[in-house]
Parts: C-alpha cells; structure tokens; sequence
C-alpha cells in the first residue's frame, strides 16, 4: 500500500463523517459504503453519548465536523508535503489515548497510518465506541488496513514504539514502562490567552468558544486568562453570553454548583455571570465553569513567563502577542500540522 492509497483511504473516511456534522444527520448518496456503516455509526454515536455524558451531539458534531474539513485532499498534500516516505520500515506502534474530547486520539491515530506503520490502540474508557468503528470503515474502504490495524483493552506488548498521552501522573509512570522504547509522552497542558483591553467586542465572543468548546475539557480550551492591571471584565462576561445555555447542561451545571460551593465556602473572591466563574489564581489549570485569570504590568515580563512555561501551556491566544499565537476563536479548529506540544509526530514515526 502506497502513500496515495493510505491519503486516498482517509478522504472517503472524512466524507463519511460529514454525514454526522450537520444539524441534523443526513444520508449521501456517494458516500462509500454506505449501506454496511451508516445505521452503524449512528448507533455508536448513540452509545458515546450514553456512556459519556460529556459527548452531548453538538460536541460530536463539533468533532466529526473538524476531521471531515480537515481528511481533504488539498489539507493532507499540504500538511505531508515536507517529508519524505520512500524509506519507511513499518514497525508496530503503540498509542494510549486520552478521553477528554470526542476522537482526542485520532490524530495520533492518523499519522501512525498515513506513515506506513502499524497501530496498537488502547483505549480510555471514556471514549471507546466511535474510532474503532471508523477503523472498521477504514479497512473496507482499503483493505489493505486489515491487520494492521489492532485495539486492545490489555497490556501493550509486541510494538516497537509509542506514544501516551495522560496526566502528569501517568506520565512518570509511562516514562518508567516505555524507557527502552522510542516514545512521545504528554503530560497535562493547558492554554492561555492575553487580553489587552483593546479587544473586540467579536474578539471576545471568537474567545468564548475557546473557553467553552467541549466544557472546557481540552487542553487547547483557555482555562486562564492573563489581563493588564485594572481591566474591566465588563465587556468579557457581556461577549461570553452567547453560550449561557450551557448552564442548561446537568453535569456542566453540577460543576458549577459545586465549584462555586467550594469558593464560597473558602470565601475566595471571584466573580461569575450565573454559568462561568473567574478568580484570580497563578495556576493554569482551572475547575470546570471556572477560568482562572492573572493581572500584568509588563509585556515583555508575560512573555518571559509564558516563555518559561511553556511546557505547562498547549496554545497562547492572543493579538500580534507573540509568534507562536492563535487567533481568537481558533484553538479547537487546528490544522493537521498543530501537532500538541509541538513535537512532530510524523518526523518522529519516520525515524523510528
């Protein structure tokens, strides 16, 4: 199987899932497949959003969406263009996924595949029912994907590589188990954005969806905000309002219940709109329904802090702040190329 059929084989698997990312799902006729995966699928998504109270539908529109855009011909040529796949052995590569967001894992996922290799996938419990069903479509789309392909709900073994993703925790744990192997280990980050007060007032709606896409749970979601002395959150909480239904949400609304409880009780100052609460805090990663915020003097001073943390932090967003930032509204839209925590994975499962 050529680099051509494997691209070829994620197009049709990205028109698939278009049929899922729309208002409501809707049937296409030249759609491969079809008969065999789409009653399938519908009821898959049924038991995510069963077994997964955060995977509410318009979270997994939201995610079918994002990969049905971004599995194009025009998106994968670009984002494969700089490497080169002529001397690729396969080898067996291991992937721990986490289950914060829908398909989190899928861009590990992909790459392992698009790169000649061969994946072993384990699971977190909290996400299990959609992509071993799209590895099934996958592998009659090309059959040549059959057997190398492979979930397991056991210990790992027989693979030459690995990549895990978990918190800081398991990750001690992950660099102790997988020291013999070549590997990619994440540990817990969480993303910023700087806010001037010169914002827009469509700046800070654009931002509201980086805080609260998929309740928060992402690490591209901006859990903190750093602020200049004195601003006037007035403006925030009026361009956040769009997403006060949230509140409507039983485990987000139960988050929020509790966290205020907590604060109250400890009598911390803070301020909250009835769905979202902010509170001053040094630490990047904020309870649901909250984000936290940190006051600056100085430009220069926040960007040698954000320079010295940067292994804490997955995205900055931010205005002409530094080079690395992401524009308003854009942290859970990336591209195949915004690879977490900036290690490349494809220049890494090409070397292996």
């Amino acid at each position: 199987m050529n680099l051509e059929q494997r691209i070829n084989a994620f197009i049709e698997l990205g028109k698939f899932l278009s049929q899922f990312s729309q208002d409501s799902i809707q049937k296409q006729d030249n759609v491969k497949h079809n008969d065999l995966f789409f009653d399938g699928f519908k009821h898959q998504i049924k038991l995510a959003q069963e077994h997964n109270g955060w995977f509410t539908n318009n979270n997994l529109k939201f995610a079918f969406q994002g990969w049905s855009n971004l599995l194009k011909n025009n998106n994968i040529k670009e984002w494969l263009n700089k490497y080169s796949f002529n001397n690729t052995d396969s080898k067996k590569v291991a992937i721990i996924m986490a289950g914060n967001i829908p398909l989190v894992g899928f861009h590990d996922f992909l790459s392992v595949l698009i790169s000649g290799h061969d994946v072993l996938v384990k699971q977190s419990s909290n996400d299990k029912y959609l992509l071993p069903f799209l590895a099934k479509y996958l592998e009659y789309v090309e059959p040549n994907f059959k057997n190398k392909i492979t979930f397991t709900e056991d210990k790992l073994k027989g693979f030459d590589a690995v990549i895990a993703t978990g918190s800081d925790n398991t990750a001690r744990y992950f660099e102790y188990y997988f020291k013999n192997k070549p590997s990619i280990i994440r540990k817990n980050r969480n993303s910023v954005a700087i806010l001037t007060g010169n914002e827009t007032k469509e700046n800070l709606e654009a931002l509201s969806d980086d805080i609260f896409r998929y309740y928060g749970l992402g690490c591209r979601n901006v859990s903190k905000l750093f602020v200049p002395e004195g601003y006037d959150f007035k403006n925030f909480f009026e361009a956040i309002y769009k997403w006060h239904p949230v509140i409507n949400e039983t485990k987000y609304a139960n988050n929020y219940d509790y966290n205020k409880a907590v604060y109250l009780m400890s009598e911390f100052d803070m301020l909250e709109n009835g769905f979202l609460m902010i509170k001053e805090d040094v630490s990047y990663a904020s309870p649901i329904a909250t984000v936290f915020y940190e006051y600056y003097n100085s430009k220069e001073q926040l960007r040698q802090k954000l320079k010295n943390d940067s292994n804490n932090i997955q995205c900055i967003v931010s205005s002409s702040f530094v080079d690395s930032e992401i524009a308003f509204g854009q942290t859970q839209r990336p591209e195949l190329w915004d690879y977490a925590d900036n290690v490349d994975t494809i220049a890494f499962l090409l070397k292996i």
